[in-house]
């Protein structure tokens, strides 16, 4: 806590203590923050038994919550049908406004970049632990439990520590066939899947000043498997343009200090950096792509989609390099958009023939195949390449079915060669 006294604050920090009310936070200090935002899917059915179990009537603000049905999409289960059941009676008991069920869909966390939920200043939760990719938006996100949740419904409030903070400053321009995917992935594989653990990653620098909102969004998404409570990035223009029609109440717009303290600083350079990927078990298991390429990795199955990269522009870069190629025999290649708005914008460029006249299975916008519940299930010693975010055993099937993890680019070229390539060689 001394280490950050005297010292200013840094972006994570400023809007903590905006949330809690205070002039001033520091690492390691409980605050009790103020909510702007609060977002459940499937897993805040979990949320319901507890929320009445405390004594409460009626959720704290019906238009600070978001319920988004994303993983099992239609329910492909008893089990989840029932969790959609509970969803739609606790939507509609309480009076909630903003419920995205089956048809008006997608995933949570696009929902919610897509809608202007989550704007600059922000202090936004969600039951799921990938809702830091909204930091992309200058706010600070963060999963939290079914029980948490429950409280938060009830009063608008959240008890939680200040977190120090890790600054990722990146330089250098992106080669091309070269993406934000790249990066993150190499960022990474330098801090590990347990160097921020309970801390606030915060990325800076001209590289990240120069990346568009969706390649933002992937940067702050994967903060998540470095085990950081939230990832960060201040907002810019890039940030206000992208909210500017779409912002759903009042930005307040946070900088960090010019003297803020940091726990530590990684210097990134991309320039010459080639494509990345993550080997199996672990998503800090990065390596150069060219390197594992010359391996001949086989691959059974092709999966571009995610929360981590399945917006136009990935579907964009995806199709371009697929046109007039087709899907490797014994290759099984999955896309699923991230939501209905981006589906149909796929369907009016013509994004999605060019897939399935490939030979690609296109489906509805979820979660789909990337965690193992819903569709595109492994088979025990299978191969995946994914554009998803975690390679973890078991992830998406068979605890020995191997993952690996690269740009959507990079899973296109494998679907094309039926293993794992380099994208730069089919640009």
């Amino acid at each position: 806590m001394s280490a950050a006294a005297g010292g200013g604050m840094t972006l994570t920090e400023k809007v903590l203590a905006r949330a809690g009310g205070l002039e001033r936070v520091v690492p390691g200090q409980i605050i009790d923050g103020r909510v702007d935002l609060a977002m459940m899917h499937e897993q805040g059915a979990q949320t319901v038994g507890p929320f009445h179990e405390m004594g409460a009537a009626k959720v704290w603000d019906p238009d600070r919550v978001v319920i988004a049905i994303d993983h099992w999409v239609p329910a492909s289960t008893e089990g989840a049908a029932v969790l959609h059941r509970i969803l739609r009676q606790f939507a509609k008991e309480q009076g909630l406004p903003h419920f995205y069920d089956v048809g008006n869909h997608g995933i949570c966390h696009q929902i919610l970049a897509e809608h202007g939920w989550v704007v600059p200043g922000d202090l936004a939760v969600g039951t799921d632990s990938h809702t830091n990719m909204l930091g992309a938006m200058g706010a600070v996100a963060a999963g939290i439990g079914p029980t948490e949740m429950a409280a938060v419904l009830a009063l608008g409030k959240l008890w939680l520590k200040v977190p120090p903070t890790v600054r990722v400053r990146v330089r250098g321009r992106l080669g091309k066939g070269v993406y934000a995917k790249d990066l993150v992935l190499r960022i990474l594989g330098e801090i590990k899947t347990t160097g921020a653990t309970y801390k606030a990653v915060e990325f800076t620098g001209p590289t990240i000043e120069r990346l568009s909102m969706s390649e933002r969004f992937t940067l702050c998404n994967m903060t998540t498997e470095m085990g950081a409570k939230c990832g960060v990035m201040a907002p810019d223009a890039t940030t206000y343009a992208f909210l500017e029609k779409i912002a759903k109440h009042p930005m307040h717009p946070i900088q960090p200090d010019p003297d803020a303290r940091y726990e530590r600083t990684l210097e990134v350079d991309v320039d010459g950096m080639p494509p990345m990927v993550a080997c199996p078990y672990s998503p800090d298991n990065v390596r150069p792509l060219p390197d594992v390429v010359r391996e001949h990795v086989k691959v059974d199955q092709v999966f571009l989609g995610s929360c981590t990269n399945a917006r136009i522009d990935d579907l964009r870069e995806g199709a371009g390099l697929m046109k007039g190629r087709k899907v490797a025999d014994g290759v099984r290649f999955i896309v699923s958009p991230a939501s209905t708005s981006i589906y149909k914008q796929a369907l009016d460029e013509g994004l999605i023939d060019v897939f399935t006249d490939a030979g690609a299975v296109f489906t509805n916008s979820s979660c789909s195949a990337c965690f193992g519940g819903n569709m595109g299930i492994l088979a025990p010693g299978e191969v995946c390449a994914s554009s998803s975010n975690r390679n973890f055993p078991g992830r998406m099937g068979a605890k020995d079915a191997r993952i690996y993890l690269l740009s959507p680019a990079a899973t296109v070229a494998a679907a094309v060669r039926g293993e794992l390539a380099d994208p730069r060689e089919f640009l």
